[in-house]
């Protein structure tokens, strides 16, 4: 699935979130966005997925036309993981589980498919635990449980390691890298840590006072960005 975002443009309160903001992409991939504090990338993920209409401008995917189209199928091909996962007062199988109910998938699908993705995770051995009393990388664990389980083609993660020890966040990034490399699934992932950056981005954006103004092969844009505010940022320079 193709994503193409034309100049969107999003306000809270008179405040300026998103302005002329695009982008695209037009192959599988690991995108990694990045920027300060503050300059939109949390709100540019809530518009790409649907749960929120900007103000201006469009998001288009290949399977959709029109100002963020919102036709149940093309919502069921993407998924969003937040950096807090809410999860129900109810076991862990039923927590992944849920998004297939609603789907109205059947039970036997709905079994083999919740048991996929919790080995996926690593959390088979507790999927008759009552949600709430796992850890909070377990926790974060279920959350990407949750989405990868409904099959996506474009997964969004929004800081999915920012509060988690070095174990846990080893254990998310293997995941990343497992799903990145089935090369199937796009992922846009925001994250304030460079080095994970380096170690998982394809692709970099790199995002300021709610515009892309540098985008390139991690590679290149680590070793020599085209804005000199990228520069500052990954330099250590940038204060935010």
């Amino acid at each position: 699935m193709k994503l193409s975002v034309t100049k969107l443009n999003k306000s809270y309160n008179g405040r300026h979130i998103l302005k002329d903001c695009s982008f695209f992409f037009e192959k599988p991939g690991m995108f990694m966005l990045m920027g300060p504090n503050g300059s939109g990338k949390s709100t540019l993920l809530r518009v790409c997925a649907l749960l929120e209409k900007p103000d201006g401008g469009e998001v288009q995917y290949s399977s959709g036309t029109g100002n963020i189209p919102q036709d149940i199928r093309l919502k069921r091909q993407i998924s969003l993981v937040l950096p807090k996962i809410g999860l129900f007062n109810t076991t862990v199988f039923h927590n992944v589980a849920y998004g297939l109910r609603v789907r109205k998938v059947n039970k036997k699908e709905v079994k083999e498919q919740v048991e996929s993705a919790l080995e996926f995770v690593g959390l088979t051995h507790k999927r008759d635990m009552n949600a709430l009393a796992l850890s909070s990388g377990e926790t974060q664990r279920i959350g990407i449980a949750r989405a990868v389980v409904l099959k996506p083609e474009i997964l969004f993660l929004d800081e999915p390691t920012a509060s988690l020890d070095p174990y846990n966040t080893k254990v998310i990034e293997e995941m990343i890298i497992s799903l990145r490399e089935q090369g199937t699934m796009t992922i846009l992932m925001v994250t304030h840590n460079i080095f994970q950056a380096q170690r998982l981005a394809d692709t970099v954006l790199f995002m300021y006072e709610g515009t892309i103004i540098d985008q390139g092969g991690a590679q290149q844009f680590f070793e020599k960005p085209g804005d000199e505010r990228a520069y500052k940022f990954i330099t250590g320079q940038m204060v935010y």
